[in-house]
Parts: C-alpha cells; sequence; structure tokens
C-alpha cells in the first residue's frame, strides 16, 4: 500500500520519468488514510473522466448509468451503450474519448483494501482481460442495489464501515466475475494469459501481473523470481504448467505491448519507444517488433496492423499533462 496513495494538495497525476505514460495516484483524506474512495464522476473529481491516456496504481470499478462517446482501455476502443460496469487494472492504460453526459459511480482501492479477501485479486485480474461489460436489465440493477450500498457506508463512516465495505465489494466482485461476455471484444483488445488453480497458477498469476506493470527491470526471469521468492528454475515450471507458454515468451509479449501502447497513445519517437522497452539499438527494435506483430512500429503507429483497426488520435503530446497555470 505504501507509496499508493497521496494526501490531499499533492498531484494525483504524474509522469514518474521521462517515457511514461501519466500516472494517476490514489488520492485519500488523513489522518485515517483509507485505500479506498467511491463516488460519482463528479464528485471523485475530473481524473475520473479524463481524456488523454494515463495509468493508475489502484484498481478502479466503473458503472456506467447514461453517456455516448467511448472508452479506451490499453488499445481497444469500447463504445458506450450503457449500462455498463468495467474494471481497469493498475498498470492499464485508458482514457474517455468524445465523452458526453457520462454519469454512474466509480470505485476505487488498491491492493491493500483486498486483505480480508485476497482471492478477489484473481477474479479482478480476470475481468481487468475483459474489462467492459454490457449488463442486462438483472445484471444493471444487482449492481446499482450493491453500488448504492457501498456509497451509503462509505459516507456514513460509522462504526467498522472499513470491513462492511471490503465485504460489499467482494460480493460486488464475485458477481461481476460470474457474467458473460455480452459481446466480442473490439479491434485491438488483447486478454492476458490465463493461470491455473494451485501454487504453480498463483505463481504465475504473479509473474503476469508483474510483467505486465510495464517496469522493465521486471521484463526478465530472475528479477521476477526474486520478486516472487522462488527459484528461476520453479518459476519456469510454473509459467510452462500453468499456461502453456515459457516466461521468455509471456515477456516478449509484454514487452510488445507496452511498446505498442506507447506507439500509439504518445508522440514518444522510434527510437525513444525503444529505449523505454529496453533496446539500445532502435533497428534491432524494429526486427524484434515486426516478427512479434508482423509490422514495423511505423506502420503500428499508423493504424496499420495485422488485427484490424487501431484507433490512434489521442497521442498526447508531452508524457506528464501540464498543470494549469494560475
Amino acid at each position: 500500500m505504501r507509496g499508493t496513495t497521496v494526501t490531499p494538495g499533492t498531484t494525483p497525476c504524474r509522469a514518474p520519468r521521462e517515457g511514461t505514460l501519466p500516472m494517476h495516484r490514489l488520492e485519500v483524506p488523513m489522518p485515517n488514510a483509507m485505500p479506498f474512495a467511491i463516488g460519482t464522476f463528479d464528485t471523485i473529481g475530473p481524473m475520473s473522466r479524463a481524456d488523454f491516456p494515463h495509468r493508475h496504481t489502484f484498481w478502479e470499478i466503473v458503472h456506467v448509468t447514461g453517456g455516448t462517446g467511448a472508452h479506451v482501455v490499453d488499445l481497444a476502443r469500447w463504445e458506450l451503450a450503457p449500462p455498463h460496469l468495467c474494471v481497469i487494472a493498475p498498470g492499464q492504460v485508458h482514457h474517455w474519448e468524445d465523452a458526453r453526459r457520462l454519469d454512474g459511480s466509480v470505485v476505487l482501492f488498491t491492493d491493500g483494501f483486498l486483505r480480508d479477501h485476497p482471492g478477489d485479486r484473481d477474479l479482478l485480474r480476470g475481468l481487468g482481460e475483459r474489462p467492459w461489460l454490457t449488463l442486462d436489465e438483472a445484471g444493471h440493477s444487482g449492481v446499482t442495489r450493491l453500488v448504492a450500498e457501498l456509497a451509503d457506508e462509505y459516507g456514513r463512516g460509522a462504526r467498522g464501515f472499513d470491513s462492511v465495505l471490503r465485504a460489499l465489494l467482494h460480493v460486488l466482485v464475485v458477481r461481476a466475475s460470474r457474467m458473460p461476455v455480452s459481446a466480442a471484444p473490439p479491434p485491438g483488445h488483447r486478454p492476458a494469459p490465463s493461470a491455473g488453480p494451485g501454487r504453480a497458477g498463483a505463481v504465475a498469476a504473479e509473474f503476469v501481473r508483474l510483467i505486465g506493470g510495464a517496469d522493465p527491470e521486471l521484463w526478465s526471469v530472475g528479477a521476477c523470481a526474486g520478486r516472487i521468492g522462488v527459484t528461476a528454475g520453479y518459476l519456469t515450471e510454473a509459467v510452462k504448467t500453468a499456461t502453456g507458454r515459457t516466461p521468455g515468451e509471456l515477456v516478449r509479449a509484454a514487452r510488445t505491448h507496452e511498446a505498442q501502447r506507447l506507439l500509439a497513445r504518445t508522440d514518444m519517437s522510434v527510437r525513444q519507444v525503444a529505449g523505454r522497452v529496453g533496446f539500445s539499438d532502435p533497428a534491432y527494435f524494429c526486427r524484434f517488433f515486426r516478427r512479434e506483430t508482423g509490422v514495423s512500429p511505423g506502420d503500428f503507429r499508423r493504424g496499420a496492423d495485422a488485427g484490424g483497426e487501431i484507433h490512434h488520435e489521442h497521442r498526447i503530446e508531452s508524457i506528464a499533462r501540464p498543470e494549469p497555470r494560475a
């Protein structure tokens, strides 16, 4: 939990270093900071409907009840046709595009808030792989009741409200995980590799989470094994058993996906993107990218990828959004 929440008055959206997308951190009240917040798009604030690509250090569940436009998660553009339920995982890149009259509720929380129900992390990761759910009447009614209970409990702040919030959130996550996929994913949607049950599955799931966080220092089997607390050999076998793919294959996929994010959502040069994903030689990066995707970085940026149309019109001119002038 440390490092994921900030005190009021500090900037909740920043670029930690050159070559990264803006990072939105969870702002919570002090001194009794609890890494959880819920409200409407209006009460949470303008960052809840940000129209520029950015990442989070926390989980976000969005219940959309009204509005037009689209929500872009990583490289997939999901058209608004409310009601929807959306789960955005830490590290995913997202923004709202041409959103008008956006209405609904936003639930924000860190991994630390899930301490009573640690299994919810796996359910949330699964929901993050299919982040956009179109709700039927029964699903919308159930989500509406749960979100209203969460908001009421949060607003009252009565004795023991933190444990009640964790219980209600657990019910919301479990019920959301049962919801069927209601439509084919749009072009650009890339589900993460799934991991099986058991210890090997848990180790593999943690490996996938680490390499998906866009931290170049963790794009190595040895570094991830050290972070998880297992040997590199065990990590390799666990990942192969749980996912059917080698750690090296998954690392290459993670580096490729991060390169796609940066090419699609920033104005960084190909050389800069290459450096950000760990390639000192841009020419080698271009060969790597073509081998992994079938197209050159330049062609991908122009929207000509092998899997369908990618929407690139929302690249940001600078990585860190400028602060408003006084």
